[in-house]
């Protein structure tokens, strides 16, 4: 015997059913094509002003600067290049301008090292006092970068004058403690240390900053277990600060080591009529100083473009060995 079929009526207080999800046919033809394009071409589209500016600023002159080291090239023709090969490479670390190029070098780590190592410490510094509740912490911060947006040719010129043989500050100094007067650009040492102290008034404050960035982002949780422990603040500082800021002051010292590398501006502008060619003497010539003198003052455009290229490659060593010792520093902690 069949059943009665049993109806549902629906209350009115029920929610509606959910309704079925229309399916929206994919465009065809010219439309569709024009989607398709669309959907994978996009991301490129916008990423394409970068590599475009890229390409222009940065991957053609640094293709032609190599195309130029390998051909004699003269300055004033420039139309007309010699193929040479490695010749100019070979000139600048066995041939007659190696004296140069190694002159040249070794002042560059001189300077380097001269105004690298005080550079980071007084930040160092500065930054581990900026950390604490300092009263007016805002304008210290600020006044921080003031040498830092100083022009070059400002700053060098008033250290120029600060260093002047003839009533300049540092001999008024050295003269108030029974020193006698420094020549400071005709010395080798006098000369290096003058360019030091401008490369680190501009730029102590900026890696300050980035320290003090960088211990801001220290746990407090370890600072309260080293003072649970007894220790105090000098402690404290070596115990947890400087271990946690090693990836911070590799990065300092690595673009600090760049920025000795292309230095320029300081010293020509600290050797006046001769900062083309680093002093007199040669005395603080960097490499940067080297290619300038080398391309626009002997007119080898050549020769200075192979100049670039070392530098380029010793940035390039600098970077692998950056990276060895972030991984390593990573894998011990």
């Amino acid at each position: 015997m069949a059943t009665p079929t049993s109806t549902h009526r629906r209350d009115p207080a029920d929610p509606p059913a959910p309704s079925a999800p229309v399916r929206r046919g994919t465009p065809t033809g010219l439309r569709g094509r024009l989607h398709r394009w669309d959907h994978a071409a996009s991301p490129y589209v916008f990423v394409a002003p970068f590599f475009v500016v890229f390409a222009v600023f940065g991957l053609f002159p640094l293709l032609y600067t190599g195309w130029l080291s390998l051909h004699q090239v003269s300055l004033y023709n420039v139309d007309q290049t010699d193929w040479v090969g490695l010749q100019n490479y070979r000139d600048l670390l066995t041939g007659p301008a190696s004296d140069l190029f190694w002159h040249a070098l070794r002042n560059t780590v001189t300077l380097g090292v001269l105004s690298t190592v005080p550079q980071l410490l007084i930040a160092l510094g500065l930054a581990h006092l900026l950390n604490y509740r300092l009263p007016a912490r805002g304008f210290f911060r600020t006044a921080l970068l003031a040498p830092y947006a100083t022009s070059v040719a400002a700053a060098t010129l008033v250290f120029a004058l600060i260093f002047s043989p003839e009533g300049g500050m540092a001999n008024w100094l050295l003269g108030l403690v029974g020193a006698g007067p420094i020549r400071w650009e005709a010395g080798t040492w006098s000369s290096q240390l003058a360019v030091s102290v401008i490369v680190i008034w501009r730029w102590t404050g900026y890696n300050a900053l980035i320290y003090l960035a960088a211990m801001q982002a220290v746990p407090r949780e370890l600072y309260e277990a080293a003072a649970i422990d007894g220790a105090n603040r000098w402690r404290q500082f070596r115990h947890v600060t400087i271990p946690e800021l090693r990836p911070t002051i590799l990065f300092t010292v690595v673009v600090s080591f760049i920025g000795s590398t292309q230095l320029f501006g300081e010293p020509y502008l600290f050797g006046g009529q001769s900062g083309h060619q680093g002093g007199a003497g040669h005395q603080y010539e960097t490499l940067g100083i080297l290619m300038y003198d080398q391309g626009f003052h002997y007119s080898l455009l050549g020769r200075a473009s192979a100049i670039a290229w070392l530098m380029f490659g010793l940035l390039l060593l600098v970077g692998l060995a950056n990276t060895l010792v972030a991984r390593r520093l990573r894998a011990a902690t």
